[in-house]
């Protein structure tokens, strides 16, 4: 079924076919409590694949304060632990949740983690890679910290570098709520 899953989700693209919106996908809370993203409906989103022993691990501040601003106003930050790179997410959800608590103070959503490329990739995450390809036309997620922007209709407007600090994204954010 899961493989049946993955193909469908790369011919959608090729064959103009695509999903209403973003809130179609189901996703596993940090507790490990299964959700549907239309939770989020009319709200912007800005998901985020993220990891606590990574060198951009610091965006979880620019992060946690840009929800902090605009949360109340209609953003929704949603981050995505990923071990896909370098194992640099190897704890469990319990340890991701301690550490972004901890350390960073993290109130945004958080949740279970995910692969991001490859055949285990998650559904969301192929349907945002297909929605903003990226670098040259590729698909794949190249580090942690790849940020999507979604506006309140459940599209996918831009996608982010790893490189690219939360605070350079406010602008785009403030246009859209």
């Amino acid at each position: 079924m899961k493989k049946l899953l993955s193909i469908l989700l790369f011919f959608i693209p090729i064959l103009g076919i695509s999903q209403t919106s973003i809130y179609d996908f189901k996703v596993k809370t940090i507790d490990n409590k299964e959700i549907s993203l239309s939770k989020y409906k009319n709200r912007v989103m800005l998901i985020v694949n993220v990891a606590s022993k990574c060198g951009f691990t610091y965006q979880y501040e620019g992060l946690e304060k840009l929800h902090e601003k605009y949360s109340s106003k209609g953003l929704s930050i949603l981050g995505f632990p990923c071990n896909q790179f370098l194992n640099q997410e190897p704890g469990t959800n319990e340890d991701i949740k301690e550490f972004c608590s901890l350390t960073y103070q993290v109130k945004f959503d958080m949740f279970s983690k995910i692969d991001v490329n490859g055949d285990d990739a998650s559904p969301l995450y192929k349907y945002l890679k297909s929605s903003q390809s990226g670098l040259f036309g590729t698909g794949i997620i190249k580090w942690n910290f790849t940020k999507f922007l979604v506006n309140r209709d459940g599209k996918v407007v831009k996608r982010y570098s790893p490189s690219t600090n939360p605070s350079e994204i406010e602008d785009d954010i403030k246009e859209l709520l």
